[in-house]
């Protein structure tokens, strides 16, 4: 048992500790835009990114891993927040994490296999595009206070890191809020802060079950977000997961760590949480600054919630300006610069897949459907470039008799290029079909061969099909009509 705690939580102790708290510091700024993005008071994002990172550091599959409110989850419910209010919101989150959870316990995780590096692709670059769009909407309306402020955050976020020694012991984003918030209190400039978007927590967060109807009226309500907050919180979770796999040459289990989505947010919502997933960026600089453990996960949350608590009073005096040019510099690292420059020399099919997620994403605010519409792009785009690998040619080796060869996949796609390649008006005695080097899929497929062989049958031929291999001729077995013929003979492999 000791052992185990050694190996899971207390093999990198200085190193967990100290990058949980650089995650500690840069979690704050961006849960509080988050806040602003899904329409909350900043209490709930944070609540939320204290439990999501606590609760993950036990239950989920991959270590070092950071969960919390993120944007991508805030997106799907600025529509729900905003028509039907907070308590709809917690129950969202719990129905969201039994969703979840049934997928882990499903071992529904290998799904992801299915999502193509263009939806990926298209997934992160509509994500930055909204996140933008709702910073450049916050900044809207301001007077040039505003304007001078953000300006100054984005050169502090960017030009510090330039400075030797300095860009590397300081986050650039927290400099940019210290010192923004510091101008602001000094100078008395008046410009909207986080104060202004509601009160901070002052306490622990306590249990909280919504206080809404329990009905299918409720349930047609929040399903929908529930669904979407679902499968978006996996995606990004799962994405992420793959991420540090690679950046630490370690395995994760993909199936825990659905359930310990789904536990975490089922937590999340019973305190007064928004729902989350885990956080690309964040878990990617828990890594780089030395996380390997569970422990610095852990350290992460808490020390988030006890700065909060403890100094929150501080905290309501950060100018909303400041957050906003910390949010547009996470909009711009996240999006993928190198798929424009691609653009040119990725094959098209994977260009239209890219847009069309983007273009879905952006038009509905919907990851979820933009992932949907770029897997079934996918989908169709390889049905249809594997249609075209099949070659059906033959040859004459005696008067009246005719072998032909098939090579390649036969399924509803190519069944059309299937049947036109067979000559039945040709007078025949005697055909032979090799599908030796050939795979029939689906009964689509079966049903061709089937139309080939009774058209040959209706002209007084007799039909051989030769190298059936065990899949097909299972298939041909069950749904094939000619395969009772007595003018029909089947050989397998």
């Amino acid at each position: 048992m000791l052992a185990q705690l050694k190996q899971t939580w207390f093999f990198n102790v200085r190193g967990d500790v100290l990058a949980g708290l650089v995650v500690a510091l840069a979690l704050i700024p961006e849960a509080l835009a988050f806040a602003v993005i899904a329409g909350v008071d900043p209490k709930v994002s944070l609540y939320a990114s204290f439990s999501m990172a606590v609760v993950i550091a036990f239950a989920g599959g991959r270590p070092a891993m950071i969960s919390a409110a993120t944007g991508a989850m805030a997106l799907v419910i600025v529509t729900l927040v905003r028509d039907h209010g907070l308590q709809y919101l917690l129950a969202a989150t719990l129905l969201c994490g039994v969703l979840q959870l049934l997928v882990g316990y499903f071992r529904l995780a290998k799904l992801m296999r299915f999502v193509s590096t263009s939806v990926v692709t298209g997934f992160v670059n509509a994500l930055a595009i909204l996140i933008f769009i709702v910073q450049i909407e916050e900044l809207m309306g301001g007077s040039w206070h505003v304007y001078a402020m953000a300006a100054a955050g984005l050169a502090i976020v960017y030009l510090l890191p330039l400075i030797p020694y300095l860009g590397k012991l300081l986050p650039s984003p927290l400099v940019c809020i210290v010192v923004l918030t510091l101008v602001a209190v000094y100078f008395g400039i008046e410009v909207p802060n986080v104060g202004s978007k509601g009160d901070l927590p002052n306490s622990l967060p306590m249990f909280l079950w919504p206080d809404v109807p329990l009905n299918f009226e409720t349930l047609a309500i929040i399903f929908p977000y529930s669904l979407s907050l679902a499968i978006v919180g996996l995606l990004e979770s799962l994405m992420t997961a793959t991420i540090l796999d690679d950046l630490t040459d370690t395995p994760s289990d993909k199936n825990r760590e659905c359930k310990g989505q789904g536990i975490a947010n089922l937590a999340t919502g019973l305190l007064g949480g928004m729902a989350g997933c885990a956080m690309i960026g964040q878990s990617v600089i828990n890594v780089k600054s030395g996380g390997r453990g569970r422990l610095s996960t852990l350290v992460a949350g808490v020390v988030l919630l006890m700065m909060v608590v403890f100094l929150g009073e501080w905290v309501s005096l950060i100018p909303m300006a400041a957050l906003v040019a910390v949010m547009i510099m996470v909009s711009i690292g996240t999006f993928s610069w190198s798929s424009i420059a691609n653009i040119k020399t990725h094959p098209l099919s994977s260009n239209i897949v890219m847009f069309a997620t983007v273009a879905v994403v952006v038009y509905s605010h919907n990851l979820a459907y933009g992932v949907l519409v770029g897997v079934l792009l996918s989908a169709l785009f390889f049905a249809q470039k594997i249609s075209r690998l099949l070659a059906v040619t033959s040859s004459q080796t005696q008067k009246n008799t005719r072998d032909y060869q098939v090579v390649g996949q036969v399924f509803f796609t190519s069944t059309e290029q299937f049947v036109a390649a067979f000559d039945v008006k040709e007078v025949l005695t005697q055909v032979r079909i090799d599908v030796s080097r050939a795979h029939f899929w689906d009964i689509s497929a079966i049903a061709a061969l089937d139309k080939v062989v009774l058209r040959f049958k209706r002209e007084g031929a007799e039909v051989e099909i030769i190298g059936l291999n065990k899949a097909s001729a299972t298939l041909v077995d069950r749904f094939g009509l000619h395969k009772d013929s007595g003018t029909v003979k089947l050989t397998g492999k």
